[in-house]
């Protein structure tokens, strides 16, 4: 490790925790003195399609339909390619050195600590927590918006598809703010398995639901509607009109739409820092992350194309929610369910390194506070186990939901936001960390045949993020002018 790097071991950004070695043959503990990790590839994978297959599949309809047949597919494949490329170097970069027997890095920023060190730990910092804050807050609008449609479908339902049946977000806001806060308590990532296990289910069944209904609705058209060249300059979607401007924004928001879909990099070391060795972490890692790419990227071409090809020009910004479909009613309501019920394990997933680098850091900045560090063991009736409860972390995690919920409430923009997170972090985090880490990790000489193509990879990542950046806040100019706070309804 340079001296830089190590000069930071300290720094506010410091989430790991020193702990007493062991003996190297215990059947308890691994190599750097914690109990036995147990993950396998297909818990690793379950995390990882947790993470991918969320909110962001049902935009990729609207997506496809900026892009058109041809840069639609194509860019749905490159943004795959890049996921899985840039994943399996930052996998590598789990332990400092040796990739089999080096250092461990229990989280993002300890990798790039350990590789980069110095000004990037804090500019890494910043935007992995800034992004995690984000999804946040898009999760909390995506399950709103969900619930909502299960009250608007069976309003449809009794009162005909013409009528207006308006719904306000706020309860809903409110209602999935509550249960998060209930699941927030639980203590740390390794203990959410069966949790990710499950919104792993839910997330293939409302695909499947998306798809199967896209496929009937193509079926009942009797043609596959779109042009080759995306949404024409003209078309009326809302109360707005398509303008040659619009267009472009648009497309480039469609970039942030699906890099937004493929975001997982900023929670793989954490992830695989559940997995048990050997074989080495890296290796099972990259067959996770290869087996997870591999069904998302086929889920969503799936639904993405044929929700293009079921609407056209006018693919709802949510395939299950904008009301492309009325019926099955009940079916839409099911696919709804299993939409929050995957937010609600989605939320816990990415918010959960969150946690636990606000309180490891006050653990280290106050370790005398009772407070902050000590557990309260309270027995469960009929269990023969007792829950943890930690004062700092009801209170800290409580208000930091409640904090996300208030600003859902107030710039309810789905598309939107979900073009800002792609944009803001895909390139940072998915592209520009893992692609130096490796290069440092791999000591590949600068101007090298390979380096040179590695730099050109995030140069070129680096403009797509910046072009959905502008498109995405460019939406949100065009909905702000019509907004009007606490007072959204559909």
């Amino acid at each position: 490790m340079s001296e830089s790097a190590a000069g930071t071991r300290h720094q506010v950004f410091d989430v790991s925790v020193n702990m007493p070695s062991q003996t190297g043959g215990s059947k308890c503990y691994d190599d750097d003195g914690r109990l036995k990790r147990t993950g396998t590839v297909w818990t690793a994978s379950a995390h990882i399609i947790t993470a991918v297959i969320g909110s962001g599949v049902l935009s990729l309809a609207w997506a496809t339909a900026q892009l058109g047949w041809v840069a639609g597919p194509t860019m749905l494949f490159l943004f795959s390619f890049v996921t899985y490329y840039t994943s399996s170097l930052l996998a590598t970069c789990y332990r400092t050195g040796d990739p089999d027997t080096g250092k461990r890095n229990y989280t993002y920023m300890d990798a790039v600590r350990a590789n980069l060190g110095g000004f990037q730990v804090k500019v890494c910092g910043a935007i992995q927590y800034m992004n995690l804050f984000g999804v946040a807050i898009g999760y909390t609008i995506a399950a709103s918006i969900s619930l909502m449609a299960i009250e608007r479908s069976n309003c449809f339902h009794t009162k005909g598809d013409n009528s207006p049946c308006r719904v306000s977000s706020n309860p809903y806001m409110i209602a999935f703010g509550v249960v998060e806060i209930v699941f927030s308590q639980i203590p740390d990532f390794d203990q959410i398995s069966w949790l990710s296990m499950l919104a792993a289910v839910m997330s293939f069944t409302y695909s499947s639901i998306g798809l199967g209904l896209g496929v009937a609705k193509v079926a009942e058209n009797g043609k596959i509607r779109g042009s080759m060249t995306g949404i024409s300059i003209g078309t009326v979607t809302g109360t707005t009109r398509v303008t040659e401007t619009q267009k472009i924004w648009r497309s480039f928001q469609a970039l942030g739409a699906i890099a937004f879909a493929y975001s997982y990099s900023l929670i793989l070391i954490e992830i695989q820092d559940t997995i048990k060795s050997p074989p080495s972490e890296h290796k099972t890692m990259k067959k996770a992350t290869l087996l997870s790419v591999i069904v998302t990227t086929i889920f969503y071409m799936f639904c993405g194309c044929f929700g293009y090809a079921a609407f056209g020009d006018l693919s709802p910004g949510n395939l299950l929610t904008g009301f492309g479909f009325f019926n099955p009613y009940w079916l839409l309501d099911i696919a709804n369910a299993a939409i929050v019920i995957h937010l609600i394990g989605a939320y816990q997933v990415y918010c959960q390194p969150l946690f636990a680098f606000v309180e490891k850091t006050s653990a280290h900045y106050f370790p005398n506070s009772k407070f902050i560090t000590k557990e309260i063991s309270i027995p469960i009736p009929g269990f023969n186990r007792s829950l943890k409860l930690n004062l700092f972390r009801l209170v800290w995690r409580t208000i930091f939901v409640i904090i996300t919920t208030v600003i859902s409430m107030l710039m309810p923009f789905f598309n939107d936001v979900v073009g800002i997170l792609g944009a803001f972090g895909f390139w940072p985090l998915t592209v520009y960390f893992p692609v130096e880490m490796y290069i440092v990790q791999m000591r590949i000489p600068k101007w090298s045949p390979r380096w040179i193509c590695l730099q050109i990879l995030s140069m070129a990542c680096l403009i797509i993020s910046i072009a959905a950046g502008v498109g995405s806040f460019a939406g949100v100019v065009t909905d702000l002018k019509v907004y009007k706070p606490f007072k959204t309804s559909y």
